[in-house]
């Protein structure tokens, strides 16, 4: 008998395509029509098909193969090398790809705004999110490399103002919890982001995708990957994506912009089959149109500014990465090379509306002004570590790169600022785990970093002034941390370490006055916590207790008198407790969720600061108390209808609460808490998915971030109110 063709289905299944709909014919016989094309004939793993075409693996319940009670075992890249998530000694949360679809996650801040214990502020623009973990990170963030949580995409630093990214074809999102300065260095104080992007494949697959939904929401998305020849496998990802923005113009009663995103990535694996591979990455993605949002609060049911229309008509973000990365196996090691080279270029028109300047000084006029930016980066790592599943753990490595950066303001003709920062960086870093006994493990991580950086400025008034600095940096980051298998699948681990954010120049200068460096800021944490996965695979389940105490954290001070910025400093200290699990239930139903309590505090006094005094005791801006989540997924095979093949229904609901937090430093006001209630729900049949989804459906309109004023004039953002639409997928 021939062996069964299998396809991908939605959620990772692998299904025989016996009965595909009509729509999938056509696209499998046009794809297979390309050059190189060709269909993998391999086995489902953990299941056999009847001559229906059905599957029937089965559970110890004994429902289909679809009702699977087995949770995957998660698998991270957190410390530059393939291990268990169980295993690493401080907290990770992760979210993978088939979650970041269904959840309707297009981008890494909207991913990262759905962990409970991670808090983004952002002005609704690709380019101003700051980025809390625990309640740690920047206070106010004085320049574009001035963050507290390291981005790293495919083995690539990245600033983070790129959380913006699309999660366009990514295999996971790990969300690393504490300092994480060993193996990323500086501006990971807070904790990091692991990004890594689906690897072409040895067998043909791919996807294509629709939607359409309120405000014209739109995407269009394509996956193809699969074999070129013996040694050599490629993969393309494509999405173009846009909408209405959800704030009107309030002069022409229709949306403010509309922006719009497209992206690609394209990539080249060699495999020689000995042990040395060779991955090559190409990735382009743009922004246009979206403003930055600066609203007079209470905003209005819709939100709208009172601009001049097409103002942000310009308004962009272009992201270019393209890296090598090579790893060739010895005998009981593998040492890895990437080389990498990313662009960035932003412009964005801003300022405050009519309404906004009439609420301030009593004319509604517009005040306009225009950010640019454009940035190039060249990296070079090269390390040595242990190989996947050895009994002993441990990278050694050293890193450098090179930065260009500028960041231009222009108000008008007499009030321009043109600025360029160089940075060049150099570290070697190490970190072992070692197994005391069968029980006990000893972790240790060390690195040294050497910063070299340079300001150049020209700054254009009445005048035209020149300034010049220079600022040298070197320190060492690390952790140490002990961990106890109470059973194969049980751990739990205490870890210390110690974190670090660069000192640099500040992006807001407007003359020599401005541009004194500001100090670095330095944290020490320490973490108590467990890991557990439940012998029948059905439970996961991971908690953590955590203290971290930041030494001269980054706010922006303003002297009224000579018009001169600056960067204070405070203190402040995070304490807390967070869970997270998952349970496969049975009978379809998969239930998830965690919750967090941190304790964010200023424990020292700043004068200076700009919108006034911070006072020690104020709570750490834009962290609240208690956050958290919960969702139930229900997927069941259910009986044919309508003509369709073995269908199953794909349903996912979730909730989200994010408790009261501080607007700012100085704790003027508050931003509420909020109720946020996300669903989706799809008919799979054969290798097609149809599906609703609907996202806020409480409409609540919750704050981006908080900017006071005055005692009567505050300012903000608010999210995207209820949305919904429909989609279908066809998977090859």
């Amino acid at each position: 008998m021939p062996q069964p063709i299998y396809v991908r289905t939605p959620q990772g299944l692998r299904i025989p395509s016996h009965a595909p709909s009509a729509l999938a014919v056509a696209l499998l016989t046009a794809l297979a029509a390309l050059p190189g094309a060709s269909l993998a004939q391999e086995s489902a793993k953990g299941s056999s098909s009847d001559s229906t075409g059905a599957v029937s693996a089965t559970s110890d319940n004994g429902t289909a193969g679809a009702d699977a009670v087995e949770l995957k075992t998660v698998t991270v890249t957190a410390r530059q090398s393939e291990e268990r998530a169980v295993d690493v000694p401080f907290g990770i949360s992760v979210i993978d790809g088939d979650q970041l679809e269904s959840r309707h996650l297009q981008t890494v801040e909207g991913a990262l705004r759905s962990v409970p214990g991670v808090e983004v502020s952002s002005w609704g623009d690709p380019n101003s999110a700051n980025v809390l973990i625990r309640g740690v990170g920047s206070l106010y963030q004085v320049s574009q490399d001035d963050g507290s949580v390291a981005l790293n995409v495919d083995g690539v630093p990245m600033s983070m103002r790129n959380v913006s990214l699309g999660t366009l074809d990514v295999e996971q999102v790990e969300v690393l919890k504490g300092p994480q300065g060993t193996l990323f260095g500086g501006n990971s104080l807070a904790g990091a982001i692991n990004i890594t992007t689906r690897k072409p494949t040895r067998y043909f697959e791919g996807h294509i995708r629709g939607e359409y939904g309120k405000d014209n929401q739109h995407t269009e998305e394509m996956v193809v990957s699969g074999p070129l020849s013996e040694h050599l496998s490629g993969r393309f990802a494509l999405r173009n994506s846009g909408s209405d923005l959800w704030v009107d113009n309030a002069e022409t009663g229709k949306p403010l912009a509309r922006p719009t995103d497209q992206a690609f990535r394209g990539s080249l694996l060699w495999d020689n089959g000995t042990g040395t591979t060779a991955l090559f990455r190409a990735e382009h993605e743009k922004n246009k149109h979206s403003p930055s949002l600066t609203i007079l609060r209470p905003y209005g049911d819709p939100a709208k500014l009172d601009f001049t229309p097409g103002l942000f008509e310009n308004n962009h973000k272009t992201v270019d990465i393209y890296s090598l990365e090579v790893n060739h196996d010895l005998s009981h090691s593998r040492l890895t090379s990437i080389t990498a080279y990313s662009r960035t270029d932003f412009l964005g028109v801003k300022g405050y509306d009519k309404q906004l300047m009439q609420a301030l000084y009593g004319y509604p006029i517009e005040y306009i002004g225009t950010d640019s930016s454009n940035e190039r980066t060249v990296s070079q790592e090269l390390r040595l570590s242990s190989l996947p599943s050895a009994p002993v753990f441990w990278v050694a490595g050293a890193y450098l790169s090179s930065t260009n950066r500028s960041f231009d303001s222009y108000y008008s003709a007499n009030n321009r600022q043109n600025r360029d920062f160089k940075t060049d960086s150099y570290a070697a870093y190490g970190e072992v785990t070692y197994p005391l006994t069968e029980k006990w493990k000893v972790t240790g991580g060390l690195r040294h970093s050497w910063d070299k950086k340079r300001y150049d400025a020209t700054y254009i008034g009445t005048s035209t002034v020149l300034d010049s600095r220079k600022l040298d940096e070197n320190y060492t980051t690390g952790r140490v941390a002990l961990s106890y298998a109470i059973t194969p699948s049980v751990n739990i681990y205490g870890a210390f370490s110690r974190g670090y954010q660069s000192g640099g120049f500040s992006d807001f200068t407007t003359q020599v006055a401005d541009s004194t460096p500001y100090k670095p800021a330095h944290s020490n944490a320490l973490e108590v916590g467990f890991k557990t996965e439940s012998t029948d695979h059905r439970l996961a389940l991971n908690g953590a207790l955590f203290l971290t105490k930041v030494k001269d954290a980054h706010l922006l001070g303003y002297d009224y008198t000579t018009m001169a910025t600056s960067t204070i400093n405070a203190d402040t200290e995070s304490k807390g407790a967070e869970l997270e699990g998952t349970w496969q239930v049975g009978r379809g139903f998969e239930l998830s969720g965690g919750v967090s309590y941190t304790d964010a505090t200023i424990t020292s006094d700043a004068t200076g600061v700009n919108g006034g005094d911070v006072q020690s005791g104020n709570q750490v801006p834009n962290v609240p108390h208690w956050s958290g989540n919960l969702a139930v997924t229900y997927r069941k095979a259910i009986p044919e209808f309508m003509g369709l093949s073995t269908p199953v229904l794909n349903t996912r609901l979730s909730y989200q609460h994010v408790g009261a937090r501080a607007a700012d430093a100085q704790n003027h006001f508050d931003l509420g808490s909020y109720r946020k209630v996300d669903m989706r729900i799809g008919l799979i049949s054969g290798n097609t998915e149809v599906y609703v989804y609907g996202n806020n459906l409480l409409n609540k309109q919750y704050d981006l971030y908080g900017y006071y004023f005055t005692p009567t004039v505050t300012a903000g953002a608010p999210a995207r109110g209820r949305t919904f639409g429909v989609g279908a997928a066809c998977y090859f």
